[in-house]
């Protein structure tokens, strides 16, 4: 598998080789631009949420961007707006942060300029993802598991152990469907037990409490009644992209499936996905020192907001930014918005990522579940882990 910089071929002339080095200490080639610009040197796209495409091709030479060229299948009045960026970004450090590559593109631009389906900011990200060898979707061979039913403590172990095989190459990027064997609350990883546990509530309607890798907030799951999946893949995914950049352009394609099912679901910066009907979903994530990023998202599908306010300290705010106006009321925006049952509503998420980028049935491997056994014993499982913020 080749980064789109990698895949690029050379011109049929010579053309001399020089090493850039990017911010994100990255080393991409860069070459003597070719005089007839047939092939540049590195390549980036951006598909921004909700809007257009953006395709960054740059030549790169002395630690700078020699030439850019800008496309895509944007709107963009008047037509000489796109010369004037193209100019702004010659000259650029290969260095340059997002922020400062927007911000000398938006200085050209001046006023009258209409920017449709995109923006300085992903002018900037398409950039950079071409300087730091971005790979995109169809970069990958994408990895299917819809997983048995495990205890909670085994999953977060699992989401560990498969996010470290996928860094480590072992792995192909992978989407997992959960399957839950028992009633649980999931804790971010740097909430406090005591403040969002009521543990009364919990034994009393036999619910384990879990505290996962990723950040973010509590969630209450129930076999049957919530959709959980993990995406696993190459930080090469999401190179040239903030962290909140990450999450809608790694939430992009489910809104897309949702859409499909008729729900009007949209992203909520930073980590939740919502409807008309309220939030449907929150998703989490963590960045691993091996080169992996772990998204994981959770969607109702049909909760009990009663039982979830008797295990969870959720104030009447909070419960209501979940879409819930009581707690009485069952919580089931997947249920009532598309009527389906929710393994139809699984295999059509499942079939529209496969559409978009090839999908091939996997497994998790005998010797990864033991792992992930072990990591629940001296980890995950323990008392330790789970009340290290008391």
């Amino acid at each position: 598998m080749c980064t789109p910089a990698q895949s690029a071929t050379v011109g049929p002339r010579h053309r001399a080789k020089a090493t850039a080095r990017t911010g994100n200490n990255h080393s991409i080639r860069a070459v003597v631009p070719d005089v007839h610009g047939d092939h540049p040197d590195v390549h980036g796209e951006y598909k921004v949420p909700g809007g257009k495409l953006v395709v960054a091709d740059l030549d790169v030479g002395d630690d700078t961007v020699l030439r850019a060229q800008i496309s895509g299948d944007f709107f963009l009045e008047p037509d000489d707006a796109l010369p004037r960026i193209n100019a702004a970004l010659t000259g650029t450090p290969v260095d340059m942060p997002a922020a400062q590559v927007a911000a000398r593109v938006r200085a050209v631009l001046g006023d009258g300029v209409e920017m449709l389906g995109f923006s300085p900011e992903a002018v900037a990200v398409a950039v950079r993802r071409a300087l730091t060898g971005a790979t995109g979707w169809h970069d990958h061979q994408w990895q299917f598991v819809h997983d048995a039913p495990r205890a909670p403590a085994l999953q977060m172990a699992l989401d560990e152990v498969l996010t470290e095989e996928v860094g480590s190459g072992a792995r192909p990027p992978t989407l997992r469907v959960w399957e839950w064997a028992s009633n649980a609350v999931i804790i971010g990883s740097f909430q406090s037990v005591r403040n969002e546990v009521d543990l009364a509530g919990a034994a009393e309607h036999d619910v384990t409490v879990v505290r996962r890798i990723s950040g973010g907030g509590a969630m209450f799951v129930e076999p049957g009644n919530t959709i959980t999946y993990s995406l696993y893949v190459p930080e090469s995914l999401v190179s040239g992209l903030s962290y909140v950049e990450s999450y809608a352009f790694l939430d992009d394609w489910v809104l897309g499936a949702l859409n499909d099912l008729g729900i009007a679901a949209t992203y909520q910066p930073i980590n939740d996905i919502t409807s008309p009907a309220g939030k449907i979903a929150g998703a989490a994530q963590k960045r691993f020192a091996g080169g992996a990023v772990l998204h994981h998202v959770t969607m109702a599908y049909d909760m009990d907001a009663a039982k979830m306010v008797q295990v969870l300290r959720i104030g009447r705010e909070k419960l209501s930014d979940k879409g819930t106006r009581s707690a009485a009321k069952r919580v089931d925006p997947l249920r009532s918005q598309t009527g389906l049952e929710r393994a139809e509503v699984i295999d059509r998420m499942v079939a529209s990522f496969g559409g978009r980028y090839g999908l091939a049935p996997g497994w998790i491997a005998e010797e990864s579940v033991a792992e992930a056994e072990e990591r629940v014993i001296r980890k995950f499982g323990t008392d330790a882990w789970l009340h290290r913020v008391p």
